[in-house]
């Protein structure tokens, strides 16, 4: 199962996002569902990160990626766009494929810290 967390802080604003696990829809090199997901975050990181130059932190390692916009850059109109963007894609192939796919939206308080642990849920919801 492919486990996916969107933050948004006590403002509903995106905070950022955490992705663990994987797919197992398919044979590696064959999964479509863990490519559609990974291009889906792969996309977001790329653009907060060339839009929010150095005010997001990531952290990737195969089957683990997370991101987290700081505090100070998330009224940002473009921030916003790009995570609510890869929040709603992610969102529908959660539905279209639930067996392989959860998310849970989870709200935080201030700063997320380097190495924080995060819980999911294998309930996709909206």
């Amino acid at each position: 199962m492919l486990e996916i967390t969107i933050f948004r802080d006590g403002d509903g604003r995106f905070a950022g996002f955490a992705a663990r696990g994987h797919a197992d829809f398919a044979e590696y090199g064959q999964d479509i569902v863990c490519a559609a997901v990974s291009a889906i975050l792969q996309a977001a990181r790329l653009g907060l990160e060339h839009y929010a130059a150095g005010e997001i932190e990531a952290e990737q390692e195969p089957g683990f990626m997370r991101l987290v916009v700081n505090e100070g850059r998330r009224d940002d109109e473009g921030i916003a766009a790009i995570g609510t963007t890869a929040d709603l894609a992610i969102t529908q192939v959660a539905r279209r494929f639930s067996d392989h796919v959860s998310i849970v939206h989870q709200t935080i308080e201030g700063q997320l810290k380097r190495g924080a642990s995060f819980r999911v849920s294998n309930v996709a919801n909206d």
